[in-house]
């Protein structure tokens, strides 16, 4: 069974995966990081958000891979408040098995469905 990861190092790995894309930016906010690209927030890493004590990224999605994301990471994924409504899913980065592969591929799309199409052009 794979080791869970220090808040730290789970930080980290997501500004690690958001910051090999063009332009893509982790930029801290208190405790938590706001995912961005050229200023345009596509998701954000959340950690103890309102006291929750949970880590978790929030991101928007293409419809299609929310619903392949439910049947996929069922343990990882949940329906962030405020922002569900505009096409955003969260995934707990907290549970034993944390799917890397899914958190990438959701923050790929996010900031796919962000970034400028010349920007996008160099991906």
């Amino acid at each position: 069974m794979p080791r869970k990861l220090s808040p730290e190092k789970t930080r980290a790995r997501v500004a690690a995966i958001v910051e090999r894309l063009p332009e893509g930016k982790a930029k801290p906010v208190g405790e938590h990081l706001s995912l961005e690209v050229r200023k345009r927030r596509f998701g954000w890493y959340l950690a103890d958000h309102h006291g929750d004590g949970r880590l978790s990224i929030s991101c928007k999605v293409p419809s299609l891979l929310a619903g392949q994301l439910q049947a996929l990471v069922p343990k990882q994924l949940h329906i962030p408040k405020y922002v569900a409504s505009k096409g955003w899913i969260g995934l707990w980065l907290d549970v034993p098995e944390v799917d890397w592969g899914q958190v990438e591929l959701c923050l790929v799309e996010a900031y796919r469905m962000t970034a400028p199409k010349r920007l996008l052009a160099t991906m």
